[in-house]
């Protein structure tokens, strides 16, 4: 590793054009879910609704996941990413035409079916059937694309520039709201028709596994390989939970403008704001990574989130507030790290996607299902009360996991003591 250079990995044109095409997608979908929760809540008024978006987007991704994978194992993987980006982008389609026809009306018109709450609710299932089979196929693509010997660098590189598209696209897409939601659909699908295209001209040696037979045994291959590794399950249903109890992100819109009264480029920057702390920690982790007490370090970010999740529901104060989410996203950056090391360490390819989808329900299925449970406590106890609740929450379960999985509490180093996993 002492003799790598920078330059090496620029060179590596698969990886790039895979690099590119993950951010011109990120970038759409972080602007597409902006556009879909604001206008969400100029419609109804409602945090159960907002909690629908997320959960309509969670059930597909649970349903197909066990498919999904094995899609991953069969098929070329930058094909899947590019068909996703295909369904995404007629989905952003419709919903540019849908806000045209409604800006068209007026806003005193009565509601369209074009700009209806069912119509979003039913967009909200298309784009979770899209990333149901996406983010596999991308977790599982990466290391075909480069030289092991650079595969850290890669990840690290790639989350970077994952980060830089989850800070510009809520921020960007905030201000093009100011224009309409017409203009920030018609943006998105600009972006992902590229992405498509980007994708569509990934190379690499695909080799389908033989004598694999579609069967439970096959499907439920990824599930029995992560229980049967306590590490791995310990790392990766500690994120669940985190995620689903401290997440906020579905309740913005209510913080935005009735808590800290800004509108929807305010509403950017605080989506933009856990992607700034991660890219920032990214970068500190590319730097120095982690390589002793892993467990220690993946449970202290886990509270760390948690507290930094209830300094958010109590502020009422917009900076203190984004500082606050900052904050969250550095610390949840500590755990995407160890867990994706974790998982490509020791996963063999030919189950790569298999793990990888399981792996994404329990890491990104379960944002849109923390959105759910955000809405719904929400509607119960009001955005701040949701909020301090699911930190709290947060807080416990990483104090219950260090009882729960001893083995994950001790876990001192990546790859050396790999053995204590299993």
């Amino acid at each position: 590793m002492s003799d790598f250079r920078f330059s090496d990995l620029l060179r590596q044109r698969p990886f790039m054009q895979f690099w590119a095409t993950r951010l011109a997608g990120t970038a759409a979908n972080q602007m597409l879910m902006v556009a879909v929760g604001w206008q969400m809540y100029e419609l109804t008024g409602s945090a159960w609704d907002l909690g629908l978006v997320g959960l309509y987007q969670f059930l597909p991704a649970l349903l197909l996941t066990l498919v999904a994978g094995y899609a991953a194992d069969r098929v070329n993987r930058a094909r899947i990413v590019a068909a996703c980006l295909i369904i995404q982008l007629i989905a952003a389609v419709i919903l540019a035409v849908a806000s045209h026809q409604f800006d068209q009306r007026g806003s005193a018109a009565p509601l369209s079916h074009w700009r209806s709450r069912d119509l979003l609710l039913a967009i909200s299932v298309l784009l979770g059937v899209a990333r149901a089979f996406q983010m596999p196929a991308q977790q599982a693509l990466i290391a075909l694309l480069v030289p092991a010997p650079l595969l850290p660098q890669a990840m690290a590189f790639s989350a970077s520039g994952l980060q830089a598209a989850v800070i510009a696209g809520p921020a960007i897409g905030g201000m093009i709201y100011v224009a309409g939601a017409a203009a920030v659909y018609g943006v998105c699908a600009l972006l992902l028709a590229l992405g498509a295209v980007l994708a569509l001209c990934i190379r690499y040696h695909h080799t389908p596994p033989r004598g694999d037979r579609p069967g439970i045994a096959t499907l439920l291959a990824g599930v029995s390989f992560i229980l049967e590794r306590k590490v791995l399950l310990g790392a990766i249903s500690l994120d669940l939970f985190a995620v689903l109890l401290g997440g906020a992100t579905a309740l913005l819109p209510m913080f935005a403008r009735d808590i800290l009264h800004v509108g929807a480029w305010g509403l950017g920057l605080l989506r933009g704001a856990p992607a700034v702390g991660a890219l920032i920690m990214s970068v500190v982790l590319t730097r120095w990574p982690v390589s002793h007490g892993i467990g220690e370090r993946l449970l202290a970010g886990v509270a760390v989130f948690g507290i930094a999740t209830i300094v958010f529901g109590l502020s009422t104060n917009f900076v203190l507030s984004l500082l606050a989410l900052v904050v969250t996203g550095a610390a949840d950056m500590v755990s995407v790290v160890i867990r994706q090391t974790l998982v490509q360490l020791e996963t063999p390819d030919d189950m790569r996607g298999r793990v990888s989808a399981v792996n994404s329900v329990f890491i990104g299925a379960s944002n849109q299902l923390g959105e759910f449970e955000s809405g719904a406590t929400a509607a119960w106890l009001g955005p701040v009360g949701s909020v301090v609740l699911g930190g709290l929450g947060t807080i416990a379960v990483a104090l219950v996991w260090r009882r729960w999985f001893p083995t994950l509490a001790r876990r001192d180093r990546l790859q050396d003591d790999a053995a204590t996993s299993r």
